[in-house]
C-alpha cells in the first residue's frame, strides 16, 4: 500500500507541477490592435418627384452671376512701386529693393523710363511690362529685369 501510495502521490505531483507552468503562460507579447478606418463619405441621391405639366406661366430663374476676376494691365508707368510681390514678363527699374528677386536679371548702366508718374501701394502688382523708377517688394518676379541698382534687404 505504501508503493501505491507513493505512486498516487508522485503522480499527483506531477500533475501539479504541470498544471503550475501551464497556468502562467500568458501570450502578453503577441497583441492585436485594430484601429478604425475612416469611412468615405457618404453620397445621398435624392431624385425629384416628378414635376406636373407646365401651365401657361412660364418662370425664368436666371444664373448665378460668375465673377470675373480683373485683368492685369499690358503696360504698367510709375515713380514708384511699393508691393509685397510684382509680377510681369518685363521690367525694366533704375533701383530694386527686394528680399528676393527671380528671373534673368540684366544689369544696365541706366534704364530710361518716360511717362512715369505716381506711386503704387498694394499688396501684389502685376503686368505685362512694367516700367518704374523704384520698386520695394518682398519678391519680384519676371521673366526678364532690367535693373541699374539692385538691392537685396
Amino acid at each position: 500500500m505504501t508503493k501505491r501510495r507513493a505512486s498516487v502521490a508522485a503522480t499527483i505531483a506531477g500533475l501539479v507541477a504541470l498544471a503550475l507552468p501551464i497556468g502562467w503562460v500568458w501570450a502578453d507579447h503577441v497583441r492585436i490592435e485594430v484601429t478604425p478606418q475612416p469611412q468615405p463619405p457618404s453620397t445621398t441621391v435624392i431624385v425629384p418627384s416628378p414635376q406636373p405639366p407646365p401651365s401657361s406661366t412660364t418662370v425664368v430663374v436666371p444664373s448665378p452671376a460668375t465673377p470675373v476676376a480683373p485683368t492685369s494691365p499690358q503696360i504698367l508707368n510709375a515713380d514708384q512701386i511699393k508691393a509685397s510681390q510684382v509680377r510681369a514678363d518685363t521690367i525694366y527699374a533704375n533701383r530694386i529693393e527686394a528680399d528676393q528677386v527671380l528671373g534673368q536679371i540684366h544689369q544696365t548702366k541706366d534704364v530710361k523710363i518716360r511717362d512715369t508718374h505716381g506711386e503704387i501701394k498694394a499688396p501684389e502688382v502685376t503686368a505685362a511690362t512694367i516700367y518704374a523708377d523704384e520698386i520695394t517688394a518682398n519678391s519680384v518676379i519676371a521673366q526678364h529685369v532690367f535693373v541699374r541698382d539692385l538691392r537685396r534687404r
